[in-house]
């Protein structure tokens, strides 16, 4: 996955009024300014009133469901026949902050901005990447993408 393709399906969703932000080692590379590693795919986080609207997007233009053991209706991979792979997180907040469905992001972590080519794109910030980067057993991607996000943002290497 190039940097253009992440523009040109960031700009799309944009421009029909759909609302994502970058996320997993896009928003890494967003964040720090400077694309660090190669991508197989895009994660995004969508609001879930946003969601069906994507979806019918996402199909109308040739995009279909890779099924995985872990698809569900807020977490769910589409695919297209030039090898675009979207993993899409769906979440919800209430008035309160509060998730109330899909992926459990954090009030206040989908606050961060990144630049891709120099677009700024909405992302995950910069100390809740990181926390979510380090909140699994990482592989050998993960931390890389840890030891760029401390380097960018002086944040302690955790153990």
């Amino acid at each position: 996955m190039t940097a253009d393709s992440v523009l040109d399906f960031y700009n799309w969703l944009q421009d029909n009024s759909i609302t994502i932000w970058i996320d997993g080692g896009w928003c890494v590379d967003a964040l720090v300014g400077r694309q660090t590693r190669e991508h197989d795919d895009l994660d995004i986080a969508v609001h879930r009133n946003d969601n069906p609207a994507l979806l019918v997007m996402l199909e109308s233009s040739g995009y279909i469901e890779e099924k995985r053991s872990d698809s569900c209706e807020f977490m769910y991979v589409m695919v297209n026949g030039t090898g675009m792979s979207v993993d899409i997180h769906v979440f919800e907040y209430d008035e309160n902050g509060n998730n109330t469905y899909g992926i459990e992001y954090p009030y206040g972590s989908l606050t961060g901005t990144g630049i891709i080519f120099g677009q700024e794109v909405n992302c995950i910030d910069p100390y809740y990447m990181l926390r979510f980067k380090t909140g699994y057993e990482p592989i050998e991607k993960d931390l890389q993408d840890i030891q760029v996000l401390c380097e960018k943002f002086n944040f302690e290497i955790p153990e």
